[in-house]
C-alpha cells in the first residue's frame, strides 16, 4: 500500500473546486461519464489498429445508485490503469500557484467549463462527494489498483483483487448532494449530457414483453422479461452519412430530440465537414411565426457526441438561432469565455460555412420545388428576411430566392418584381415604386384602389419589414417602397400627367381655412390634392417615413431616438375635384357644413381604422340621424 499526497502546487485544490464550480456541479457525471466513454474508445482504437490482443467486445458504461451506502457508481470496460498510471493520470495534477489560478479565472470560472479546462475533469467528482475511490484494471497484463481520496491532498494506492478489465469510480455523496442518490435525477442528467454517447450507457433494466408464444390463447397475458436499460442512442443521425438516412430517419430524430414539439420540421440540413474544421450537425426549420421572441435556445451543442450546451450564440449566425437541431464539432473552444468565443478564427469559419450550408439548401429547395417553397414561405420568411438583414453574403445569396408575396397570393423574387411592374410603376424620375400593405384588412380600401389602377401590391408583414426594406432600397438602384396607405396613389407614384383642379386658388385657400376651423384635431395635417372626381373626397395617409421610423425603433434600431414616443401624425388628402368637397365649399349654412366635414373625416378614418371607442358611437349614431 502506498499513501500520499497528490502534486498540486495549490495546498489544496478541492475547495477551489467547489467554490468556482458549485453552481454547474451537476457537470460532474458528464465529466465522469465521457472519461469512461473515452477509456473505451481508446481501447476500441487498439483492438483496431492490432496494438493489442485483448478482446473488445460489446462494452458499456453503467450507472449504479446506493442509496442505502450513499454511494453512486460509474463503471466501464475500457482501458482501465495500472498503478503506475493512477500515480501519473490521477496523483500528479499540477497548477502554477493558487493566486495565478484564483487571478485569471475569478470571472469566467463558472461559465467557462473551467474543470475541462485544465483536463480535471475526475475531479470535478469531489464537488458531490466527501470521499472517492478508483478501483482499476489495466488491459495489460497487470494487477488491479485502489485508490482512495477523501477531498484533501491525501491519498491511498494499493492493490486490488478486481479481475475485469475497466474501472469502477465509487462516490461517497457528500450530505449537501443527496439529489445524486436519487433515480429520478440521475435519470435527468444522463439525458441532458449523454443522451448519444458512442457507448451504450446502462441505468438499472426495464421490462421488456415478449411475442406470445404459439398457440396461446388472446386473454393469456405475453411473457415479460428484465433488460439492460440503455440509456441513450450510441449512433444519432447526425454522426451517419446523408446517404444512408431517409427523410423518416431525419424526422424520427427531431422527434428524439425534440419529443414535446408535436408539429413536424418543414426540411432539415445535413452538416457535414472535416477540412479546415471538423463539424457534424442536422439542422431543422420549424414552423415559425412573426414573432421575433420565439425561443432561440433550441440547437443543442455537442463535442464529440457529449452534450455542452443549448447556448449557440457566437457559433451559430444570430439569425439561425431560431432554427433547431444538433452541432457537434472537437474544434469549438467551449471552455473559454463568449468574447474570446466570438473572436476565434476557427469559430467564425464554423458560422460562415453553417451560414452557406443554409443558403445552399434554401437555394436547392426553391429551384427543385418552387411550389413547395412558395407554400412554407410564411413559415420560414423570419428566418430568411434576419439573414438578409444581418448577413452581406447571405443577402446575396437569399436575393435570388426570397420571395415577395403579393395581396393576391403570387410570388415573386426580386428580379420577377422588378421585371414585371416596371413600366406601370416608375415615377417621372425614374424610380421604381413598390407598393406594399402590412395588413390586408385594415389597408382594403386603398389597395383596391392601387389595384383598380393596375398596380401590383406586396404583402410584407413581418415585424423586420421596415428594416429590410431600409436595406433594399441601399442595395438596389432607384428602388423605393411605399405603403398603399403612406399617400394618394398619384403622390406615391408621380407620374407626369398631373390632374388640374376644378378650384381656383383663392377657393382652395377658403377651403383650406374652414377644414381647418373644423377639424380641431392636431393630428391631422390638410392637404389638397387635385384628384380624379372618382376617388374618395377624404384620404387618411401616414407618411411612409415617420411610421418606419417609428416601426424600426419598436423592433431595435431605426437611429431617432424618442420616435415610438412621438404622437400619431396623419395626412388628411382632400381632393379638389370631387363633388362633395365643391359642396362642402359651396354650401350656405355654417352647420351643415360642419356636418359633412366631420361625417367625411370620419368615413375615411373609418377606412383607415382609426376610428374607435366614443367616437365610433357617435359616427353610427350621426349617420342614422342623417339617412332618417
Amino acid at each position: 500500500m502506498a499513501t500520499g499526497k497528490i502534486n498540486v502546487s495549490v495546498e489544496n485544490i478541492f475547495p477551489l473546486i467547489k467554490k468556482f464550480l458549485y453552481s454547474d456541479h451537476e457537470i460532474f457525471l458528464r465529466e465522469l461519464v465521457s472519461n469512461a466513454t473515452d477509456a473505451t474508445l481508446k481501447l476500441k482504437h487498439l483492438t483496431t489498429i492490432g496494438e493489442t490482443k485483448v478482446e473488445y467486445g460489446n462494452p458499456i458504461i453503467e450507472i449504479k445508485i446506493d442509496k442505502e451506502g450513499k454511494k453512486l457508481h460509474i463503471i466501464d470496460q475500457g482501458l482501465g490503469m495500472t498503478e503506475e498510471e493512477v500515480q501519473k493520470y490521477i496523483n500528479e495534477v499540477a497548477f502554477s500557484g493558487a493566486e495565478e489560478f484564483l487571478d485569471k479565472y475569478k470571472d469566467s470560472a463558472k461559465d467557462s467549463g473551467i474543470i475541462g479546462h485544465f483536463g480535471l475533469g475526475f475531479y470535478s467528482a469531489f464537488m458531490v462527494a466527501e470521499k472517492v475511490e478508483i478501483i482499476t484494471k489495466s488491459y495489460k497484463d497487470e494487477p488491479a489498483a485502489h485508490w482512495t481520496c477523501d477531498g484533501s491532498p491525501n491519498f491511498i494506492l494499493e492493490p486490488s483483487d478486481k479481475t475485469e478489465r475497466g474501472t469502477e469510480i465509487i462516490l461517497h455523496i457528500a450530505e449537501d448532494s443527496t439529489e445524486f442518490l436519487e433515480k429520478n435525477r440521475i435519470s435527468e442528467l444522463l439525458s441532458k449530457y449523454n443522451k448519444f454517447m458512442p457507448v451504450p450507457i446502462k441505468f438499472g433494466t426495464k421490462t421488456e414483453t415478449l411475442p406470445k408464444p404459439e398457440g396461446a390463447k388472446e386473454e393469456d397475458k405475453a411473457p415479460t422479461q428484465e433488460v439492460d436499460n440503455i440509456i441513450n442512442n450510441p449512433n444519432p443521425a447526425w454522426t451517419k452519412m446523408p446517404a444512408d438516412l431517409k427523410d423518416e430517419d431525419y424526422k424520427g430524430f427531431y422527434r428524439e430530440l425534440y419529443p414535446m414539439q408535436f408539429e413536424e420540421p418543414l426540411f432539415h440540413i445535413h452538416l457535414n465537414v472535416d477540412y479546415p474544421f471538423n463539424l457534424t450537425g442536422i439542422l431543422y426549420f420549424p414552423k415559425l411565426t412573426n414573432d421575433l421572441n420565439v425561443q432561440k435556445d433550441r440547437i443543442q451543442l455537442y463535442q464529440n457526441q457529449v452534450f455542452v450546451t443549448d447556448n449557440v450564440e457566437g457559433i451559430v449566425p444570430e439569425f439561425l438561432t431560431m432554427l433547431r437541431g444538433v452541432i457537434d464539432s472537437p474544434d469549438i473552444p467551449l471552455n473559454v469565455s463568449r468574447s474570446y468565443l466570438q473572436a476565434d478564427g476557427a469559430v467564425k469559419k464554423i458560422a460562415s460555412y453553417i451560414t452557406r450550408k443554409v443558403a445552399d439548401k434554401l437555394s436547392s429547395l426553391f429551384k427543385n420545388n418552387r411550389e413547395d417553397f412558395e407554400a412554407k414561405w410564411n413559415d420560414i420568411k423570419i428566418v430568411i428576411e434576419y439573414g438578409m438583414l444581418s448577413e452581406d453574403k447571405f443577402f446575396e445569396k437569399a436575393d435570388k430566392f426570397a420571395l415577395y408575396p403579393t395581396v393576391d397570393g403570387k410570388f415573386f423574387t426580386f428580379e420577377e418584381l422588378q421585371e414585371k411592374i416596371k413600366d406601370n410603376h416608375t415615377d417621372k424620375d425614374g424610380k421604381l415604386v413598390i407598393l406594399y400593405a402590412s395588413n390586408k384588412e385594415a389597408q382594403h380600401s386603398y389597395i383596391e384602389t392601387a389595384k383598380a389602377r393596375g398596380f401590383e401590391v406586396l404583402l410584407l408583414d413581418s415585424p423586420i419589414v421596415s428594416h429590410l426594406m431600409q436595406k433594399l432600397e441601399t442595395s438596389k438602384e432607384n428602388v423605393s417602397f411605399a405603403r398603399v396607405d403612406a399617400d394618394h396613389l398619384d403622390n406615391l407614384i408621380k407620374k407626369e400627367d398631373t390632374q388640374i383642379s376644378k378650384l381656383s386658388e383663392e377657393e382652395k385657400e377658403q377651403l383650406k381655412t374652414v377644414l381647418e376651423e373644423v377639424i380641431q384635431n392636431k393630428s391631422y395635417t390638410v392637404q389638397l390634392e387635385a384628384m380624379d372626381s372618382a376617388a374618395a373626397p377624404f384620404i387618411i395617409t401616414e407618411p411612409e417615413f415617420l411610421r418606419r421610423m417609428k416601426e424600426m425603433q419598436q423592433t431595435g434600431g431605426g437611429g431617432m431616438f424618442g420616435m415610438s414616443n412621438m404622437p400619431e401624425m396623419y395626412n388628411l388628402i382632400v381632393n379638389t375635384n370631387s363633388d362633395l368637397v365643391n359642396e362642402i365649399l359651396n354650401t350656405k349654412t355654417a352647420k351643415k357644413k360642419e356636418r359633412l366635414i366631420n361625417q367625411s373625416l370620419d368615413l375615411a378614418r373609418l377606412s383607415k381604422g382609426l376610428l374607435k371607442g366614443e367616437e365610433l358611437t357617435n359616427f353610427i349614431k350621426r349617420s342614422y340621424e342623417i339617412i332618417k
